[in-house]
């Protein structure tokens, strides 16, 4: 029976991709007893400092409820602090600790060189057409 799709299947490279990129990545993450998501929420503190909840969630991709328990357990295992926010008592800010710090740094910087060995192998011009082509795909599927 022939296939009634003529486009190849862009999820499903999508997540082979990301699964491909991770493969490196999740080593260095399991060696700190770190989760996929717990990196995320790392990460975008690293880059933010102390962040509201819900911007955790929209740029960690996490939803609601799952983020929860995420940052409960990295408070358990002092990665993170939460604080009221002092502007707005009703909202929670999310700070790395130091030792969530630290990690981000260490971390960051083997990351940082599976990206360069990724700009030395595809180039860089493909790489930021690549990176470009990725944001395009997101605003056409996403508009505001």
């Amino acid at each position: 029976m022939a296939s009634t799709f003529t486009h190849r299947n862009l999820p499903r490279l999508l997540l082979q991709a990301r699964e491909a990129v991770m493969a490196h990545t999740r080593p260095s993450l399991r060696e700190h007893a770190l989760s996929d998501q717990q990196w995320r929420v790392l990460r975008v503190l690293g880059e933010h400092g102390a962040v509201e909840t819900g911007r955790v969630a929209r740029e960690a991709f996490i939803l609601g409820p799952s983020l929860t328990g995420v940052l409960a357990r990295m408070e358990r295992d002092d990665l993170i602090t939460r604080s009221r926010d002092p502007e707005d008592q009703r909202r929670t800010v999310v700070e790395a600790t130091a030792h969530g710090m630290k990690l981000v740094k260490k971390l960051s910087s083997s990351i940082e060189s599976h990206y360069q060995w990724l700009e030395q192998s595809l180039g860089k011009t493909r790489l930021t057409q690549l990176y470009g082509l990725l944001d395009e795909l997101i605003s056409l599927e996403q508009p505001e």
